[in-house]
């Protein structure tokens, strides 16, 4: 099991809930930390001190007061500490439930797992950090039935590039000159056209309005 653990947490009973879990896990008493910035610095120090942490496990989102800081998320915290300690496993332990931020947590921010706060969390983070220890990915259950129900149209980048220019504004007809300029293929617009009438066919919608406002409610967008 895990040595050396660094909570990031903000709120106090999910901090001890926390610590309850990894106690039961026989895991060694972690340190915490209720702002980012001082999680960095733990980290920093532990790798000063040749005590480097194992697992790094933080929410994404932490209330502002009047203790003003650089890091005020998880997601950034996650990325300064991977530039200091690369190897560093990390588990994200969060309300969040949109797939395309987790999605993107995994692919860019190169999580170990991630557990939503909800029924039945106290058993999947066992589940995780076990799997973690073991070298696997993992994701809780609830959150993969909703990938599945939720993001059933696998989004490509050219999909993205294209919506996201339908919502700036740019006319579908010119979306090909912003294509070819970001060297993104293909670029015909009958191509744009295409990308388009699939998408809205696999999700059900006939607009494409209807098509934006769902990859702005799951976070694709």
């Amino acid at each position: 099991m895990f040595k050396r653990i660094l909570i990031a947490e903000d709120q106090e009973t999910q901090n001890i809930s926390l610590q309850k879990t990894l106690a039961e896990l026989g895991a060694a008493k972690p340190d915490y930390v209720y702002y980012c910035d001082d999680a960095l610095t733990w980290i920093k120090k532990a790798i000063k001190a040749e005590q480097p942490y194992d697992l790094l496990i933080t929410d994404l989102y932490f209330e502002e007061d009047n203790n003003q800081q650089r890091i005020d998320g998880g997601a950034e915290l996650i990325k300064a500490a991977k530039e200091v300690q690369p190897d560093l496993k990390t588990l994200v332990f969060s309300g969040e439930n949109r797939p395309a931020v987790i999605d993107m947590l995994f692919k860019e921010m190169h999580i170990d797992g991630y557990v939503r706060k909800a029924r039945h969390d106290g058993q999947y983070l066992k589940l995780a950090i076990s799997a973690i220890h073991n070298h696997k990915k993992y994701l809780s259950p609830d959150l993969k039935q909703a990938r599945k129900e939720n993001n059933s149209h696998d989004f490509t980048d050219l999909d993205i590039a294209i919506i996201s220019q339908l919502v700036d504004g740019t006319p579908q007809k010119n979306i090909p000159y912003y294509l070819q300029e970001n060297n993104i293929k293909p670029s015909g617009l009958s191509s744009i056209e295409k990308r388009l009438n699939l998408m809205k066919e696999v999700l059900g919608f006939s607009k494409n309005e209807q098509l934006i406002a769902y990859c702005k409610d799951i976070g694709i967008i």
